[in-house]
């Protein structure tokens, strides 16, 4: 079972939601950054390299120490107030007809360390290392990670009545989705929360923010490590996390652009292909229009775009093993079949023959990628499900780097925890 309370959120004060709150850190590019940020934007907390002219690189030292000034300044300044008590709270996002709501919460850092929070993806320890450093200057969790864990018919029933009432504030961002926010304050409320957690939720699946988890797990056992009467209750046990019933979430598709065919011709290709897949033109160009995007429609059909046609790509029985759960990911497939088979690409993390593009993108990203001379073929993907997610982190293996897209992803500075 998982450990889990309440705390007492840093927020914007009232009225200031909408200028504080920020994409994540690691959806722009200083530049993007920059540009998007005012004056009151967590951005100059989470980059705060964009606070230099000309831009600082992310890890010097004086873009750590500008962090560490601007949280401050942030607080004194009002833009950041500390709530009064500890409390949970009930965070929703809306894309589309479909709104997830989730529960904002602290996790014990010895949950990850005894694997009862699961992982599904391997960390670089560059990026962990970096995320560790935030946490370390900051002494707080500016950005919080996004877990699931399996429906629990009353944990919804609470959430349910939260939401009922009004919300503490609710705005839709720049790319349209909806964000809104309410505080569970009621001793009774909270204290059913813990229990239910403590006594009936088994684990938590770490859908996004695998670095983020790990950083603060090692920061967690950094302090412990320097405080010689450590109880294992202190704040610094502890890491927020946005918490999602499984059933609310849906894994977007996570596709593959590649710059060159190898030795292989456009025919060749298509032909080695055939050795392991029904291959089927879809689309091609018509009275000077591009042709019209394919997207798989099931598991093991995969859509390529080549040459300014569309393929429908279906995997042939025997080429994968439906009983392992690695082994019948569609990502896993095309690794083996494709991507290492023909074209030699056998370490997704560092070979720069291939990029990737999140679903939220569209076909239309891949098409025009390839059109444009960069990339000469694009993989699209039918999309992983929770279930599967669920499936290999219990299983304890690990899934192909760049296998699950999240959207819409978790707004910065809706909800900041100290560690003291």
């Amino acid at each position: 079972m998982v450990r889990v309370k309440p705390f007492a959120a840093i927020r914007p004060a009232k009225g200031l939601t909408t200028e504080v709150a920020a994409p994540p850190y690691d959806v722009l590019d200083s530049a993007e950054a920059a540009a998007m940020a005012g004056e009151k934007s967590l951005l100059h907390i989470t980059k705060p390299e964009i606070d230099f002219s000309p831009i600082a690189g992310e890890h010097e030292q004086r873009t750590y120490d500008k962090a560490v000034e601007n949280f401050r300044l942030w607080q004194e300044r009002g833009w950041l107030v500390r709530d009064s008590k500890p409390c949970y709270y009930v965070y929703s996002q809306t894309m589309g007809e479909r709104t997830q709501y989730g529960l904002v919460l602290c996790a014990h850092t010895d949950d990850y360390a005894s694997g009862v929070i699961k992982k599904h993806e391997l960390t670089r320890k560059d990026k962990e290392d970096d995320r560790m450093v935030h946490v370390r200057i900051q002494n707080a969790n500016i950005e919080p990670v996004f877990f699931s864990y399996k429906d629990n018919d009353e944990l919804n029933r609470i959430v349910a009545d939260a939401v009922a009432k009004p919300s503490e504030f609710s705005f839709t961002d720049e790319n349209g989705f909806g964000h809104e926010f309410w505080v569970i304050g009621d001793d009774a409320v909270i204290a059913r929360i813990t229990e239910i957690f403590t006594n009936e939720i088994d684990a938590f699946y770490v859908a996004d923010g695998h670095h983020r988890t790990a950083a603060a797990a090692r920061v967690g056992a950094e302090k412990r490590a320097q405080n010689p009467h450590h109880t294992g209750n202190e704040e610094y046990n502890f890491f927020m996390a946005v918490c999602f019933p499984e059933t609310h979430l849906k894994i977007l598709d996570y596709n593959r652009l590649v710059k060159d065919l190898g030795c292989y011709s456009e025919a060749d290709f298509l032909k080695a292909l055939e050795e392991d897949f029904e291959v089927s033109l879809v689309s091609k160009p018509r009275c000077g229009r591009p042709a019209k995007p394919y997207a798989p429609s099931q598991l093991h059909n995969f859509s390529m775009y080549l040459g300014g046609r569309w393929y429908s790509l279906n995997a042939k029985p025997g080429r994968y093993d439906d009983a392992d759960p690695i082994g019948v990911l569609d990502v896993t497939i095309l690794s083996n079949l494709v991507l290492d088979k023909l074209l030699g690409i056998k370490d997704l993390r560092t070979d720069r023959r291939i990029d990737f593009v999140g679903g939220i993108r569209g076909l239309g990203e891949l098409q025009r990628r390839v059109d444009s001379g960069g990339m000469k073929v694009a993989f699209a993907l039918y999309p992983v499900s929770m279930t599967q997610l669920i499936n290999i982190a219990d299983s304890g293996k690990i899934m192909p780097p760049k296998t699950t897209w999240f959207e819409p992803k978790l707004r910065s500075g809706l909800a900041i925890h100290k560690l003291d």
